[in-house]
C-alpha cells in the first residue's frame, strides 16, 4: 500500500489544491489530505470548518483519507507509513522555498521522499490569499474554487462585515 500525505492550510481548498489531489491518487493507493495546524497564521476557517469543507470537496475521491496534524509535516508523514509528501507549485517563484523545505526533509526522514507536482496552468495564479481577497470584495470566484466552498467564503465575509457594523 503506498501512502502520501498533502500538507497545506487549506484556507480554502481551491481548484489549483483540486487538480493537484485528482492526480497524486492516480499515483498512490491511499492520499492522506493533511491540514497542518499553525498557531502563529491566522486562518479565516477554523480548523473545524477546514475539515467540513474538505470532506464535502473530496467525498467522491475513495482514495483520499482527511486529517489534521500539528508538528513536522515529515514527522506527520513517518507515523502515517507515507512514502511521499506531495507539494504543489504553481510557479518558479514556489520552488525555492520548496525545494530547501524537500531537503530538510529529506535529511530528517531519508525514507520519504517529496514530489512536486505542477498545479494545471489555468490554475496556476490561484492562491487561497488571492481567493479570500477577490471573495472579501465581491469578485467573481468561478474556476477558483469548488461551488460549496465559494458559498462558505461568502457567508463568512458577510458574517465578517456584519459583525464590523455592529
Amino acid at each position: 500500500m503506498r501512502v502520501a500525505v498533502y500538507p497545506g492550510s487549506f484556507d480554502p481548498i481551491t481548484n489549483g489544491h483540486l487538480d493537484i489531489i485528482k492526480r497524486a491518487c492516480q499515483l498512490f493507493d491511499t492520499l492522506i489530505v493533511a491540514i497542518a495546524e499553525n498557531p502563529q497564521k491566522k486562518a479565516l476557517f477554523s480548523l473545524e470548518e477546514r475539515l467540513e469543507m474538505l470532506h464535502e470537496v473530496l467525498k467522491d475521491l475513495p482514495k483520499v483519507r482527511i486529517d489534521a496534524y500539528r508538528g513536522l509535516t515529515v514527522e506527520y508523514a513517518r507515523r502515517q507509513g507515507a512514502c511521499a509528501i506531495i507539494r504543489g507549485l504553481r510557479a518558479i517563484s514556489d520552488f525555492e522555498n520548496e525545494f530547501v523545505m524537500a531537503l530538510t526533509n529529506k535529511k530528517l526522514a531519508p525514507e520519504i521522499e517529496t514530489l512536486f507536482l505542477m498545479t494545471e496552468a489555468k490554475y496556476s495564479f490561484i492562491s487561497s490569499s488571492a481567493v479570500k481577497e477577490v471573495a472579501y470584495y465581491g469578485g467573481c470566484l468561478k474556476d477558483m474554487v469548488p461551488p460549496p466552498v465559494e458559498a462558505r467564503l461568502r457567508a463568512k465575509f458577510r458574517e465578517i462585515k456584519r459583525l464590523g457594523e455592529e
